[in-house]
């Protein structure tokens, strides 16, 4: 059974950490700051994140579930991503369980400490994955905020 992911006084100084890394520009692979607006209080909001990229497309995991990062995200159907001094504010799409199935299980293999909150491995065929979507929302950087774009590759 997958572990329910806490935020413990660990992991938020860690977070701070890993956010305050990024914001000097110290690169860590596929890791950027999302900030969305908080959907209650309209502040906004910051937390490390790690994007699944491939052939241009760009997605991203909520490995520990609907975490109040992905409620607002939902709410407010963009999320700025930044790294050092740049910074993107881009349009989301949350995936359904199918189109999730390829993205988590490669997050799941790049990811390896994220592994305790799925019940799967990154060898469980794609429909455990599919099973396992509703749980961890996957969600598709659909262009620059405020454009509209045409669906591109997949995995």
């Amino acid at each position: 059974m997958a572990e329910i992911y806490r935020m413990t006084a660990g992991r938020r100084l860690a977070n701070t950490f890993i956010r305050a890394m990024l914001t000097v520009g110290v690169p860590i692979k596929d890791t950027y700051v999302l900030t969305v607006r908080g959907r209650r209080t309209g502040r906004p909001r910051s937390t490390p994140v790690r994007l699944v990229q491939e052939g241009g497309q760009r997605w991203l995991v909520a490995p520990y579930g609907p975490v109040n990062w992905v409620r607002n995200a939902r709410a407010a159907g963009q999320v700025t991503l930044s790294s050092g001094r740049r910074s993107e504010t881009v349009a989301i799409e949350e995936l359904g369980p199918a189109e999730s199935a390829p993205v988590l299980r490669r997050y799941l293999a790049e990811v390896p400490i994220v592994r305790p909150f799925f019940d799967v491995t990154p060898d469980s065929p794609l429909e455990a994955f599919a099973a396992e979507a509703p749980r961890h929302p996957v969600f598709r950087i659909v262009g620059p905020a405020g454009e509209n774009r045409s669906r591109g590759a997949s995995l």
